[in-house]
């Protein structure tokens, strides 16, 4: 498993404890791998999931640490969303 990989579940439990999320989404990044999450958190799993959202690591990267909002970077193409639209804007609002 890689290191961003690694990073990213560590980075998205924070963000994920004590939110109010209840359905299932996949980070898909770019040559790396991917992270489900889930109402227990997160975890490096490639599995079905409501929503997938696609990235490189360094679009991924910036979502993560606040550098870029993860609308703004679907706007722009940086960020694919296949999947359940809804679960993506709450998914978007948890990471914000």
């Amino acid at each position: 498993m890689s290191d961003i990989i690694d990073q990213a579940v560590v980075a998205l439990n924070e963000k994920l404890a004590g939110a109010d999320f209840d359905g299932t989404a996949k980070f898909d990044i770019e040559g790396e791998g991917a992270v489900m999450m889930d109402s227990t958190g997160a975890r490096a799993a490639d599995e079905e999931a409501d929503v997938t959202l696609s990235a490189d690591a360094d679009t991924f990267r910036e979502i993560l640490e606040g550098e870029l909002n993860a609308t703004s970077a679907f706007m722009t193409g940086k960020l694919k969303v296949d999947g359940d639209m809804g679960m993506a804007m709450k998914l978007a609002s948890v990471l914000a």
